[in-house]
């Protein structure tokens, strides 16, 4: 009797610690159909790293999944599409330039944002102009490139303009006052794979 009495019990913590461990780890799990903060920080840190050029509305819909696949799998990680601890972390590491790329360019570079004079508060694909969407001559890049820019961090090539020709590109600014203290720089720009 003793024996059967302390089996079950053993049997009865084991089935306690993993449901918590579980539970516990689901809560930690960013996925389709989630709304909120959370949600705001992932499409925010997808948007810095160039893979996603979305609205940050805070709503994880079929954008935000295909863009934290992409990046699972760009990372080596398994590309569920749903963030995890994991994916988290290697979202969270700081920007450096990347390990692995096609071809770099040296381009002329300057700053816009959707405040400047005479400019749309959208992209040419849609999108809010905001920090990490450059404009660029597709015959060079084309739209949709994910990139990375020396001085300025991940991008996706989303907007094309009148005077972006050759190696010339346009870097997106959150506001005017930034647009304007990037000036006009040589970068190297970094094409992804």
């Amino acid at each position: 009797m003793k024996k059967t009495t302390c089996i079950l019990v053993v049997f009865l913590v084991i089935l306690f610690v993993s449901t918590t461990a579980f539970a516990a780890s689901n809560d930690d799990l960013i996925k389709i159909g989630m709304r909120g903060e959370k949600v705001v920080v992932l499409q925010k840190l997808l948007a810095e790293k160039g893979f996603y050029a979305g609205e940050i509305d805070g709503i994880f819909g079929g954008g935000t999944q295909a863009a934290v696949r992409d990046f699972q799998i760009s990372n080596g990680l398994p590309g569920d599409g749903v963030a995890g601890k994991a994916t988290m972390q290697y979202l969270q590491r700081s920007t450096t330039e990347p390990a692995r790329y096609s071809r770099s360019l040296t381009m002329s570079a300057s700053g816009y944002s959707a405040y400047d004079t005479g400019n749309s508060s959208r992209t040419c694909n849609g999108n809010i102009v905001r920090k990490g969407l450059v404009a660029v001559d597709p015959s060079v890049i084309p739209l949709g490139t994910r990139l990375y820019i020396s001085g300025y961090g991940y991008a996706i090539a989303d907007d094309i303009g009148g005077s972006i020709k050759g190696n010339h590109i346009d870097l997106a600014f959150d506001s005017h006052n930034e647009a304007l203290q990037f000036g006009r720089q040589k970068v190297t720009v970094f094409i992804l794979n």
